[in-house]
């Protein structure tokens, strides 16, 4: 044994031979295991890439699955042509062949880059032509009908409605004030939130008009409380309309805590939209929504456990926000 040798500590050889052993396992295995994986992918089928573009999501899922592929989404995109939730690319493409088990990524279609269309109620047509113009919307049918609140003119309705969200170049129709009615011309009240008996006192003025009571078991307000109705106010009853009153038939013998709603209209300027939402865990809940002239007072009992929030919008404007305690 050289004098060398006899140099190098005993603990260091022993670590070497370690380290050795170590190093020579290691590259085995890295060897064996790229065989290995070679000879796993190289096993795998050759499979053709099905085309999934225009697919909803399940059955572009289940066209790769059946194919022993699988779906990762890569993004989302708006594009007015393409449904939404549907397959608006993939990757690779349809047609390249491919092993089994890779993964097809996709980015899926949001249709038409979406607007919130504005409130127009109270405004001359000209305007809201511009205002629509502005948010990329259409101004759609325009029709007229008789006011008792609105000057000739002025927008009274518009569907859809303030804060409804849709894509861009929508049609927005509009009802347009044709001002007072003339005598004989009957104009449908606004009987929400009010009580049944109400609209039983205007069908005894009114005997030849044709009506129905629909019941709703689910509602948030006390019993008789009339809910919804169609056509909606000031909106003109001719021989053939049929109107239609939603009224509250929920548990009256039931001890409810109530939360009252009190809102004031300013007393100045001109009839406004008052839209009035309820918010609760599962979303919100539209509670009125109607025109008020200035000074007007709204009131409104709702059960104290139906909403958390209550949130108040004068003419598509956010004004209030309450909390129910």
């Amino acid at each position: 044994m050289s004098d060398k040798t006899k140099d190098i500590p005993l603990d260091f050889k022993f670590f070497l031979k370690i380290f050795l052993v170590i190093f020579g396992i290691s590259v085995f295995a890295y060897i064996m295991f790229n065989w290995a994986m070679r000879v796993v992918i190289h096993s795998r089928k050759e499979i053709i890439v099905p085309d999934i573009k225009g697919k909803s999501a399940l059955t572009a899922l289940e066209i790769l699955s059946e194919n022993n592929l699988a779906m990762q989404i890569q993004g989302f995109e708006f594009d007015s042509s393409v449904p939404v939730g549907t397959v608006l690319r993939q990757n690779p493409q349809a047609g390249i062949t491919v092993r089994e088990g890779r993964i097809i990524k996709v980015v899926f279609s949001q249709g038409g880059e979406s607007v919130f269309v504005p409130n127009l109620v109270g405004m001359p047509v000209r305007n809201a032509e511009l205002l629509l113009r502005q948010r990329q919307l259409n101004i759609g049918e325009v029709t007229e009908s008789y006011s008792t609140k609105f000057e000739k003119g002025i927008i009274m309705y518009q569907e859809p409605k303030t804060d409804t969200q849709v894509s861009k170049n929508t049609y927005v129709n509009l009802i347009v004030s044709a001002g007072y009615p003339p005598k004989g011309v009957i104009l449908m009240p606004d009987f929400r939130q009010k009580n049944i008996s109400e609209f039983y006192k205007w069908i005894e003025a009114n005997p030849k008009i044709k009506y129905e009571i629909k019941k709703e078991k689910n509602s948030i307000f006390a019993k008789d409380t009339i809910i919804d109705q169609n056509p909606q106010y000031d909106m003109q009853v001719k021989d053939d309309t049929v109107v239609t009153i939603t009224v509250s038939d929920n548990d009256a013998d039931k001890k409810i805590e109530e939360y009252k709603i009190v809102y004031n209209l300013s007393q100045s300027g001109s009839p406004r939209n008052v839209r009035i939402v309820a918010i609760n865990q599962s979303g919100e809940k539209e509670i009125f929504n109607a025109i008020r002239e200035p000074g007007s007072k709204i009131e409104l009992t709702i059960p104290k456990d139906s909403a958390q929030r209550i949130r108040i919008f004068v003419n598509g404007i956010l004004i209030e926000e309450r909390q129910v305690k």
